[in-house]
């Protein structure tokens, strides 16, 4: 019999659907019923290319004597992150509060009248491991606490509330502090973080930590790490790693290790797009290996083949999980992406093979569960006959060649990847719902690479999408964060607008002659200014007042994670706006924002690395006005806080115009002189 989410349009939730635990989904019904019937809430939190979430969803949550306890004692509530994420960054935040570290599952306990969480955790085994209890025991013993010791209970709920609402509410540093200095050691612990760790701990992209290196690295300053050597070979890890699927293209979430080899296999649409776009970034600065490039190319063309709906927007995740026959009860983790040492001596020839050893990490071993992860020993061009090799590779794993495919039909469940004859591997699950931000993140990605290297196809991908956005996304007049088949719905959060106008003035750059996507940007930053922006203390609340009303505080993201902190973009594109429109109100309102985060950059600086980012442009934000010719010519240089603008009125035999904020420098001649003028500016 199914639960409460069945018929929910989330595929995360409608896994869980079958569970014999009486799931309900996040509602005022659910809320309301938990209160009455004084039971705790169970909230587990996760998304549906999570893989220990599909683990605890195939034992802990499908045992019979569990899901009897949990349907008597709690009010069990299914929430999917992606959906949600104002939920889940409260709740996570929580959980570390307690518990000092986070993860999915997030696993919390809340107390039904006030929503106050008491008890937490991640993954719950069914029996005891570890020297830590089984689920039912967990569950028994909370509820014996919640019954038996209010006090206790009432104080815990007290310091966890209290430490939340201080947490929301920064202190504003009344001194103007947004100086080059900061700006400077900002940048410097933030490139910190890129140093290799000798720890064996996992490996994450952390782009927004790249980013801000990569824009310290052409800065004259002496820092204690060196920006320009971290953030190159931040790049360069990515693109010959195991995280980068090298038959493929596109990107895993993270590598298990600290040497780039093994991934956790999920692929996020987040992911790519900011990894894309990063790579564009290092190609502009100098690094032209030709493994980037290579990335970049494979990553579009995976993007293309498995993650577009012929509508145009971008599919939000792969699981890291696939059937190996249609027969199998559980998916195995990475099995559509790995091979056997006996499996390539019976594709390849012995030619291909030896190559395929002398450039990739292979042998009869392997290094991964005895069987190979494809990871690069150099980042230069393939010979064609490892073209080849992967060529051959690819055919097995889709079961036809490249050059065959032009659309992978997803798997849209479990029950569809088994039941579909596929003449390669059975694929994982493609979650095919549209997130507003993720879609605005690959966006901005294959404008960056379209910059680059002028691929007419990358433009058009990223045109399609925004254009998909604007005619959809918008009910009643309100922006809409998710699109499930067609049906656009949940209110857009903080970060869904920045990273969409971020997208906007992207592609604005890429196209300057063409008026739309900057008015499209204004427009939507107008909407964004009236529901989210903080009159009383500066920044963007994750969501508007009507959408907030159930939460335990309205908070404001600053703090990078996977994805980079909302206010960090929102506040960038504040000051280009200003750049673009010659508004110094967005100016204000940007320095406005910065100050209200300007604590936080100056305690804890590699919390917020997208606000340094922001910090860059308000320091260093310069407009260069030029015809299409000279600005399509600048593009493909690396000017991380510039704005490019059409001008039609310049002196005499001068080419552009290089001005920041109210002042202009004198006109220039040439791009060398252009080039020189904008360095001049650091």
């Amino acid at each position: 019999m199914a639960n409460h989410l069945e018929t929910s349009q989330s595929l995360y939730l409608r896994k869980h659907a079958l569970n014999p635990i009486n799931w309900w989904y996040w509602c005022d019904e659910a809320l309301e019923i938990a209160k009455q019937e004084n039971k705790p809430i169970f909230l587990s939190i996760g998304y549906s290319s999570c893989h220990w979430c599909t683990v605890m969803e195939g034992e802990a949550f499908s045992d019979a004597a569990i899901a009897l306890y949990l349907n008597e004692n709690f009010l069990p509530i299914k929430v999917d992150r992606e959906e949600r994420p104002d939920l889940d960054s409260i709740y996570m935040q929580a959980l570390q509060m307690m518990t000092g570290q986070g993860g999915w599952p997030l696993n919390i306990f809340l107390n039904p009248e006030d929503l106050i969480p008491f008890y937490g955790g991640t993954y719950f085994s069914v029996e005891p491991k570890y020297g830590r209890p089984g689920f039912l025991d967990i569950l028994q013993a909370i509820r014996r606490f919640y019954d038996h010791e209010p006090e206790k209970l009432m104080a815990f709920k007290t310091e966890i509330y209290n430490n939340l609402q201080q947490s929301a509410l920064l202190p504003i540093n009344q001194a103007d502090i947004l100086t080059q200095d900061l700006l400077h050691q900002g940048i410097d612990s933030n490139t910190g973080v890129l140093q290799p760790n000798d720890f064996g701990r996992p490996c994450f992209p952390m782009i927004p930590y790249a980013t801000i290196a990569l824009q310290g690295s052409r800065l004259k300053q002496e820092y204690t790490y060196n920006p320009q050597a971290l953030s190159q070979q931040r790049g360069l890890d990515l693109v010959t790693g195991g995280i980068y699927d090298h038959v493929g293209g596109g990107f895993h979430r993270y590598t298990v290790d600290n040497t780039w080899t093994v991934p956790h296999f999920e692929k996020m649409l987040y992911d790519n797009g900011q990894i894309v776009e990063y790579l564009a970034d290092l190609w502009r600065k100098g690094s032209r290996q030709p493994a980037i490039k290579q990335a970049i190319q494979g990553t579009v063309e995976w993007l293309q083949r498995e993650m577009t709906h012929p509508q145009g927007y971008f599919y939000a995740a792969q699981d890291a999980d696939n059937f190996t026959t249609p027969e199998s009860f559980e998916p195995e983790e990475g099995a559509f992406y790995v091979w056997s040492y006996q499996e390539l001596e019976s594709i390849l020839s012995e030619k291909e093979l030896a190559q395929l050893q002398q450039e990739f990490d292979v042998t009869v071993a392997g290094n991964f569960e005895r069987k190979n992860v494809l990871q690069r020993l150099g980042d230069g061009e393939l010979s064609a006959d490892l073209d080849q090799a992967l060529a051959k590779l690819f055919t097995v794993r889709y079961g036809k060649p490249a050059t065959a495919i032009d659309i992978f039909p997803p798997a849209k469940n479990n029950q569809e990847a088994k039941n579909q004859q596929w003449l390669g591997r059975i694929p994982p699950v493609t979650d095919t719902k549209a997130i507003a931000a993720w879609n605005s993140l690959m966006i901005s990605g294959l404008v960056k690479a379209y910059s680059v290297f002028q691929e007419p196809s990358y433009l058009d991908l990223a045109t399609k999408a925004v254009e998909f956005i604007l005619q959809n996304q918008w009910v009643e007049g309100r922006f809409q964060r998710l699109n499930y088949d067609g049906v656009a719905t949940v209110a857009a959060q903080s970060e869904d607008y920045a990273l969409f106008i971020k997208a906007l003035l992207d592609l604005h750059s890429a196209c300057p002659d063409d008026p739309q996507w900057l008015e499209q940007a204004i427009k939507i930053q107008e909407e964004f200014d009236e529901l989210l922006w903080s009159l009383e203390i500066g920044g963007y609340y994750n969501n508007s007042t009507d959408a907030a009303k159930e939460l335990l505080v309205r908070e404001r993201s600053y703090m990078d994670n996977a994805t980079p902190a909302a206010n960090g973009i929102a506040i960038a594109n504040l000051v280009r706006l200003a750049l673009l429109t010659d508004d110094l109100e967005y100016r204000d309102h940007a320095q406005q924002g910065l100050q209200a985060f300007s604590s936080v950059m100056a305690t804890s600086p590699t919390a917020c690395p997208s606000l340094f980012s922001a910090l860059d442009w308000f320091l260093y934000g310069t407009s260069v006005k030029s015809s299409r010719e000279i600005l399509d010519q600048l593009n493909s240089h690396y000017l991380p806080t510039t704005v490019l603008r059409i001008a039609t009125d310049l002196p005499e035999d001068a080419i552009a115009l290089v001005c920041q904020s109210t002042s202009c420098l004198e006109p220039a001649f040439t791009i060398d002189q252009v080039l020189e003028q904008l360095k001049s500016v650091y």
